[in-house]
């Protein structure tokens, strides 16, 4: 290869790409146009190449460096302005991504709270009626236990704090992922069988609502309801919603499958899964900061009740508030 011939034929590549770079560094990436960025990114691949091609020829020190610092320049505005794109991107679903997909889906959500609770007010109705029915549901022991005591289960928090809110972040996030994947289909070994779409979903609101609604009559019968509600109050004000978002992504998969409208079924439930999955995406993150406040916040004695009401019913009131963001239109 004619180094020198070689050399003067690409020069005006490499002072074109510096060119870029210097207007990049300077004034941002979003001072280049569309057109300038793609032909940023042609240089940058060309550049390489010469760099490869250089250090197989011999050719000097000078040039194979210059080389490396433009490589390295270019490397650093295309992949670091891409990974800038990327957060841009989530702070946007952030703050106005996913209360758009919960407002869109809020017929889902309506009936996945519905069905909750249905199945609260059965709980505490049969449990009211029946002792039987109560044991049943929570179990002998431990409903033998709270009335003897007189006393809180949470308190089992303290003391375990970080353990705590891990266990507690990984149980509800594990049981969003089963009313959602329900919306498909989930297998149940003791019967054994596959659910049909959306059962699964169904049959998890309803029997959690159950349980809620039986543990209500428990603590009333041992007048603990007002500390318990204090508890719950807290982390409850995203942890109950968060789940019946989950419960309305699954009825979204069921809508797919079932009901996929003028859509064929395979483009209704990429379509639905879709807003399900961005569902989702809010509901954990929904869940890990519930986790945090049920691991340090709620059960701890010296917050007085009525502090803990207060800060639930903030805590919702900002999430209802938050849910409802609209994307400023364009002027």
């Amino acid at each position: 290869m004619n180094v020198q011939r070689w050399m003067a034929r690409r020069e005006a590549s490499w002072r074109q790409l510096e060119a870029l770079l210097t207007q990049a560094e300077k004034n941002g990436l979003r001072s280049l146009s569309g057109g300038q960025v793609r032909q940023m990114a042609s240089l940058y691949r060309s550049v390489s190449a010469d760099l490869a091609r250089a250090k197989g020829n011999g050719v000097g020190q000078a040039v194979i460096k210059d080389l490396q610092r433009l490589t390295s320049r270019s490397y650093s505005q295309i992949y670091q302005g891409s990974r800038r794109q990327e957060w841009q991107a989530l702070l946007e679903f952030c703050r106005y991504g996913f209360p758009a997909v919960v407002q869109q889906s809020w017929g889902y959500i309506a009936i996945a709270t519905a069905l909750f609770v249905i199945g609260g007010l059965l709980g505490w109705w049969l449990a009211w009626q029946d002792p039987a029915f109560l044991t049943l549901v929570l179990g002998q022991e431990f409903v033998e236990e709270v009335k003897n005591s007189q006393e809180l289960w949470t308190v089992s928090i303290m003391g375990v704090e970080p353990v705590a809110s891990s266990g507690i972040m990984i149980n509800n996030i594990g049981v969003s992922l089963r009313a959602l994947l329900g919306g498909v289909t989930m297998v149940v070994p003791s019967v054994p069988m596959l659910t049909p779409p959306g059962a699964f979903t169904v049959f998890l609101l309803v029997v959690n609502g159950v349980m809620i609604g039986c543990v209500g009559v428990l603590v009333a019968q041992a007048n603990l309801a007002y500390d318990l509600w204090a508890f719950v109050f807290p982390h409850g004000a995203l942890e109950l919603p968060a789940i019946f978002m989950a419960g309305g992504a699954g009825l979204l998969l069921a809508r797919g499958i079932l009901l996929p409208g003028p859509y064929r079924r395979i483009d209704a439930l990429k379509l639905y899964g879709l807003q399900a999955a961005q569902l989702l995406y809010g509901v954990i993150v929904l869940l890990v900061i519930a986790g945090l406040i049920e691991g340090f916040f709620s059960p701890q004695t010296w917050i007085p009740n009525a502090l803990k009401y207060a800060v639930g019913t903030a805590i919702f009131v900002a999430l209802v508030q938050y849910c409802r963001t609209q994307r400023p239109r364009a002027k």
